[in-house]
């Protein structure tokens, strides 16, 4: 720090200072999974596709991750108060564009600029949070608070957008947001000296070419694996060109940070094994953390679940991640081997996964999925911050920001690749099941006669006139057809999730260098992702 001068003033307490980064972090949070809290709405209110909306959170993520590593030359340029306020209005003012469109191709651009604003707001947050911790119980405490909100972020959003979303127009929730800034940027404006953090270092020679090379990729990426799917993959062109693209970019990125004096992100972070098993875990437990929105999918579309009963159950999630989060964070401050807190993390998952297989079902009560849910978010929780801390401390301190730019990268290509398989099991597995579930329903069939026999009778117990029941009931059939295509789909993709962590849990088991190591955070400077 350059200056003497305390960054908040002496009569701000403790508690204001962390209710302040706390209402800081918060709002951001909320919008980076917003629109995955309810897609059909999101969709319906753009004019566009469910792919689409997954498409802005994408961008969202994108903006976050590539964004990171240039991030860092703001931060040592401007004083902490100054970039405090300069990043909170750009945040009201994107809040307030996606507000005011109904254009979906006017969003993308500006759901990647909130990213970008919301790699200021982590950064300079954790900073400050970093500086005023004095001991590594404190630190890792930070880091399971954080990374606890980003886990919780999408059942909280659940929760707390489904009644609105469902009495008011979809972009009721970036209203919301906009007035949630206000209270954090009067209080920064009030309890902040304007102080820096670090030595001013001169905006001279930024990195723009690295950032561009590595934000178009990314961006790539979640395209290709959002849109691969829909567009039968290297079939089509823009699929094909991307993937080329993608290659070709990333080639050319990867010697240009090899020949670099300064490196945008330093390719020496691959030399260490710990750090690489780090990665694999991570993209694994990623894969399999989203499995959680088919079950949402499952709910609404075969049980009929409207959206606020559905986020009410998704309490028991969150009450899971949260228990997860904090028993990992006292396993890493005893300093157990991370071997104990992976294997008992993926079982937990691997146990959803395998109950869940046999829970889907056309008719069933609510109560039956409670104690599945909070198991699989017992499970994330206690994976993901041993996780990150495990890879980040892997390597020398000089390499922080580097291997936290990397976990960053591998999170977000976790997050792509779960949407990737989840759009091929419900869009190619789920047309597949339903073709071959009409490959056996003919009108000679007696089992279909009987049932449509059945639907009619029923309809004409509920008052429907004998002319319109054979109608109805065919409109029931099919409905029936596809909700046991979703059905099957589902149970497709739970089982081959359930065989890859079960490879994953052999790893962890036969691996006998993990059986010594242990995570601790050594740095108070260290780069939080």
């Amino acid at each position: 720090m350059t200056s003497g001068i305390p960054i908040f003033k002496r009569w701000a307490p403790e508690w204001m200072v962390k209710v302040i980064l706390f209402l800081l972090i918060l709002p951001s949070i909320v919008l980076f999974f917003l629109p995955l809290a309810n897609v059909n709405a999101a969709a319906g209110y753009y004019g566009s596709e469910p792919a689409d909306v997954q498409f802005a959170v994408a961008l969202f993520y994108a903006g976050y991750v590539g964004f990171y590593s240039l991030e860092r030359r703001f931060f040592t340029y401007l004083a902490a108060k100054e970039y405090f306020i300069l990043f909170t209005f750009l945040q009201i003012a994107a809040t307030l564009l996606c507000y005011k469109t109904r254009e979906v191709y006017i969003l993308f651009p500006v759901r990647f600029v909130q990213g970008m604003l919301f790699s200021s707001t982590v950064n300079l947050s954790l900073a400050l949070m970093f500086n005023r911790l004095r001991s590594e119980r404190a630190r890792e405490i930070s880091f399971s608070v954080f990374f606890g909100l980003l886990l919780c972020a999408m059942p909280f959003n659940n929760f707390v957008t489904a009644d609105l979303i469902d009495s008011y127009n979809f972009n009721i929730v970036y209203k919301g947001a906009l007035f949630s800034y206000l209270p954090c940027l009067v209080l920064l404006l009030l309890a902040m000296n304007n102080v820096r953090l670090n030595v001013r270092f001169p905006l001279y020679k930024l990195d723009w070419q690295s950032f561009a090379i590595y934000s178009i990729v990314l961006c790539l990426v979640g395209y290709v694996m959002i849109y691969g799917q829909e567009y039968y993959w290297l079939e089509d062109p823009r699929i094909r060109y991307s993937v080329l693209a993608v290659v070709g970019l990333t080639v050319v990125g990867v010697l240009r940070q090899k020949a670099m004096k300064h490196p945008y992100i330093d390719m020496g972070i691959f030399r260490f094994r710990n750090f690489k098993i780090g990665l694999l875990v991570l993209f694994v437990m990623y894969i399999c953390r989203f499995a959680s929105g088919i079950t949402n999918n499952f709910f609404a579309g075969v049980l009929r679940f409207d959206p606020m009963h559905v986020s009410y159950i998704n309490l028991l999630n969150l009450a899971g991640l949260v228990t997860g989060v904090i028993v990992a964070c006292c396993m890493v401050l005893q300093k157990k081997r991370i071997r104990y807190t992976w294997l008992p993390g993926f079982l937990l998952l691997l146990v959803f996964h395998v109950v869940m297989f046999f829970l889907f079902d056309v008719q069933a009560d609510e109560f039956n999925y409670f104690i599945p849910l909070f198991i699989q978010g017992l499970g994330v929780g206690m994976i993901m911050v041993p996780t990150i801390i495990y890879a980040i401390s892997s390597v020398p301190v000089s390499l922080g920001p580097s291997a936290s730019a990397i976990c960053l990268a591998v999170r977000y290509l976790g997050f792509c690749v779960s949407i990737g398989i989840i759009n091929y099991f419900e869009l190619f597995g789920k047309s597949s099941h339903y073709n071959a579930f009409q490959d056996h329903l003919t009108k000679i069939d007696p089992m279909v006669r009987l049932n449509l026999q059945k639907q009619s009778e029923h309809l004409l117990a509920r008052g429907i006139m004998p002319g319109q029941t054979v109608k109805a009931s065919h409109k029931l059939l099919i409905g029936g057809v596809n909700g046991q295509g979703q059905l099957r789909f589902a149970m497709d993709y739970y089982e081959l999730m359930s065989w890859l962590i079960l490879a994953t849990l052999l790893l962890i088991a036969l691996f006998p260098y993990l059986n010594r190591t242990v995570v601790y955070l050594r740095s108070r400077r260290l780069s939080p992702v």
